[in-house]
């Protein structure tokens, strides 16, 4: 060995070199290396050898003996210091080590190659010959092949052997001897009498004399049973990130879970979380030291079998503080047992039912793992294992690792559902609380409706709908869309209902009330965005008012779907009105179209979830809901029904709000009108007017507050207002009297001093009206008060009023 700097000189020189040249070290170091060439070497030739290896260079020179002969070499050089040196003391020398060439192997090297391979302990070899018998193996050899080499030699492979495998490893071995290449196979088969099957990777390798003839067969194989059990928990892995945690659903993620660790890792697992989470509380560590109730969310047999069961689905129980399990939970950390461990005796010891069973299903091995994410214990996942000739028998640290592993990333998922659950759970009941828990009863319309929340994956929509009760019998029809998914929307929903109720107490006209709502819509976005939070809120209203009165129905858009009317004997269509900008748009005109509609006629108001989705266009909708609606039979809750069925598949993406209302009349014999002249001794003609007509109506016990509310109105409309003036009185479920001028100026209440003479007079309006307001008109306005009917009193068409029904 000799070392050689940078600069090609020698710096150092061992007694080998000594002997190999006969140069003394003081005749050699720090004299050029290339001196003890024989014959000069190409620079171009080193230079392409180097390049193709930088560290490392070898190959034949031809050397000068310092007697003057030759000496051929073969050299190999290593970039880097010499041995025992630190790199940075010679980190550009080469150290060059040769060897005399034609070295000759010595006799005692066929005994260290024999030894070799009989001696080799991770190489298990068997050779045959050309007839494919066996002739002989290393000791590697014999515990696969379960027999000593006399009781096997001479005889096949499928003599020695009946596994499965036997057949594969001699087709192998033919096929090597007949193509004199090597023939590679992965197999599986037991060691001797072993129970656990190997993993082995095999090598038929034919064995050739100098000139090519094949005079037998080397069978090599390596035991790659860890390697393979690695893989497999790698494969296992895999799969594990692709399928658990597919959905936000809490109980199939937990499944999700089982279906990968069953039956590849496991004969049986199960789930349990801690029922402390259906409450919302989740306990610190301390906490969970004890006895811990949980409930079973899923578990799973291997398929194909489906036995006894400490624990169904759904039912809750508790482990002793002892207990694997409970352990697991109490130190947050994977338990690994094995059923002669002392605590498992002690266990089943104490729970003599698990033990009848864990006993008669043959389970010998289990790991508990907790289910923890964000620093926050969800519950336990227990696997358990029994004996199959196709793996591993017991649960091992590498398998416990493996476990635990898999319950990470099913914990963050089902932490994921669980967060998600109580979330839109909190949404659901918001947006419960916010739509109307039931359809108030109106003489103007028969109504039912339907509210069908998104999908988990879409999130809770901002849909609503609304049936308000107006003055003089009216009713207002509202459905709405706010843009937008989750609590910010049914929170802005939330707030738009409120407003149009207030708005609907006014008695705005439906293209005034969204004009006044698109306002708010503004307002919102800005004051959102001020804020730093979510702007630019946009929702869509469509706001009816049916007058059963008048038989008419005026509608207004803002950028929402027109609703669907359906005549008593005629075809459905969707109402022509004009359809204005969404809400949040700002500054655009809305229009109102009233439609006459015949008695029975279906009116049929939605938001667009129900006729719009990824596979059907909005045409697509209309048409079908036309359809469905056209065969409605009497009962609107079946007609809704029939909707929901026809146009709504699952979960919708998005949220669906449907209203179907039944139009009313009131008859003329519940109505009575009367022009009022500009005079003050009209009050007692209208007084006298109003008193016949109750008492042909049998509700003679409302006359005397009747005669003072329509005394006091009448009189402010003759001394405020201006002609003409009108007087109606409407017999609905309650006494509707309506005073009607010219005049735009409402009335207000105010408390009259002790020394006044007038103001009193609304005062006494709202002590015996039961309700009472004013609503504007494009020609004046109307001052009206409600009274409640007598318990006695018929309603409209001769029924008795609701209270009387109550």
């Amino acid at each position: 060995m000799a070392t050689v700097d940078v600069h090609g000189y020698v710096t150092r020189w061992n007694a080998g070199a000594v002997r190999l040249l006969g140069y003394p070290a003081d005749e050699v170091v720090g004299r050029p290396a290339a001196a003890l060439l024989a014959e000069p070497v190409a620079h171009d030739d080193v230079r392409r050898a180097v390049a193709g290896n930088p560290e490392r260079w070898s190959g034949p020179l031809a050397l000068r003996h310092r007697d003057g002969r030759r000496v051929d070499v073969t050299v190999v050089a290593h970039h880097g210091p010499p041995r025992g040196e630190a790199p940075d003391d010679a980190p550009d020398s080469w150290r060059v080590v040769c060897a005399p060439a034609g070295s000759e192997p010595r006799p005692e090297d066929e005994d260290l190659a024999r030894w070799a391979f009989e001696q080799s302990p991770g190489c298990a070899v068997s050779l045959y010959d050309t007839q494919l018998r066996y002739r002989g193996s290393n000791r590697a050899m014999v515990p696969v092949v379960g027999l000593p080499d006399s009781a096997v030699r001479g005889l096949g492979i499928l003599d020695i052997t009946t596994q499965p495998q036997a057949v594969a490893l001699s087709d192998a071995l033919r096929r090597a001897l007949e193509s004199g290449e090597p023939v590679h196979l992965e197999t599986f088969q037991r060691t001797g009498g072993e129970r656990r099957i190997h993993a082995w990777s095999v090598d038929c390798a034919p064995l050739k004399d100098p000139d090519g003839t094949v005079h037998g067969v080397a069978l090599v194989a390596h035991d790659t049973t860890e390697q393979f059990w690695a893989r497999k928990r790698l494969v296992l892995l895999n799969e594990a990130a692709g399928r658990i945690g597919s959905t936000l659903d809490l109980s199939r993620t937990a499944r999700e879970l089982l279906e990968v660790a069953v039956p590849e890792f496991a004969d049986f697992a199960s789930v349990d979380l801690l029922t402390a989470l259906e409450a919302d509380i989740e306990p610190d560590e301390g906490e969970l030291s004890g006895s811990v109730v949980l409930r079973r969310i899923a578990h799973r047999f291997d398929p194909g079998t489906r036995l006894p069961t400490v624990l169904e689905i759904g039912t809750t129980d508790s482990y002793p503080e002892f207990a694997p399990p409970a352990r697991a939970l109490a130190t947050a950390a994977g338990v690994l047992c094995n059923a002669e461990d002392p605590e498992f005796v002690h266990w089943m010891g104490v729970d003599r039912r698990r033990a009848a069973i864990i006993r008669d299903q043959g389970y010998h091995s289990m790991m508990a793992v907790p289910l923890r994410a964000r620093g926050v214990t969800l519950g336990v996942a227990v696997f358990y294992r029994r004996s199959r000739a196709d793996r591993m028998e017991r649960f091992g640290q590498d398998d416990l690792l493996l476990a635990e592993e898999l319950a990470a990333r099913a914990a963050v998922a089902i932490d994921n559902a669980r967060r998600y659950t109580r979330e839109r759970e909190n949404a659901l009941s918001l947006q419960h609380s916010l739509l109307p828990q039931h359809v108030p009863e109106q003489v103007a319309m028969e109504a039912a409706s339907r509210y069908v929340p998104a999908s988990t994956r879409s999130g809770i929509g901002g849909d609503w709908f609304d049936l308000i009760p107006l003055s003089g019998a009216r009713i207002a029809l509202v459905v709405g869309d706010v843009v937008g998914h989750g609590i910010h929307a049914t929170a802005t929903m939330g707030r738009l209902r409120t407003a149009v109720r207030t708005l609907s107490d006014v008695d705005l006209p439906p293209d005034e009330l969204l004009t006044s709502l698109d306002d708010l819509v503004v307002r919102l976005s800005s004051e959102a965005g001020a804020t730093g939070e979510v702007g630019e809120i946009g929702a869509t209203c469509c706001y009816a008012i049916y007058d059963p009165v008048s038989r008419t129905c005026t509608m207004a858009s803002a950028g929402h779907p027109p609703p669907v009317i359906v005549p008593p004997r005629g075809t459905p269509e969707a109402a022509r009105i004009p359809i204005g900008a969404p809400l949040g748009i700002g500054g655009l005109p809305f229009e109102a179209t009233a439609v006459e509609l015949a008695e029975g006629s279906l009116v049929a108001l939605f938001s667009n979830g129900l006729i719009e989705t990824r596979d059907r266009d909005v045409d697509e909708g209309y048409a079908r809901l036309c359809q469905v609606l056209a065969r409605a039979g009497p009962s609107l809750e079946d007609a809704c029904d029939a909707v929901l069925a026809d146009l709504v598949t699952g979960r919708p993406r998005d949220d669906v709000a449907l209203v179907i209302a039944r139009s009313r009349a009131l008859g003329d014999d519940n109505i009575a009108t009367w022009e009022i002249p500009s005079d003050p001794s009209a009050v007692a003609t209208a007084r006298k007017a109003v008193s016949q007509r109750l008492s042909e109506w049998g509700a003679s016990e409302l006359i005397y507050p009747a005669e003072l509310i329509v005394s006091e109105l009448v009189t402010n409309a003759i001394r405020y207002g201006a002609p003409p003036i009108t007087m109606r009185l409407i017999r609905d479920q309650v006494l509707i009297c309506e005073i009607s001028d010219a005049s735009s100026t409402a009335p207000h209440l105010r408390r009259a001093r002790d020394w006044e003479e007038g103001g009193r007079g609304l005062m006494l309006v709202a002590q015996m009206a039961h309700r009472w307001g004013t609503r504007h008109g494009l020609t004046g306005k109307t001052i009206w008060a409600e009274m409640l009917l007598p318990e006695a009193a018929p309603g409209p068409g001769g029924r008795p009023s609701p209270r009387a029904q109550d």
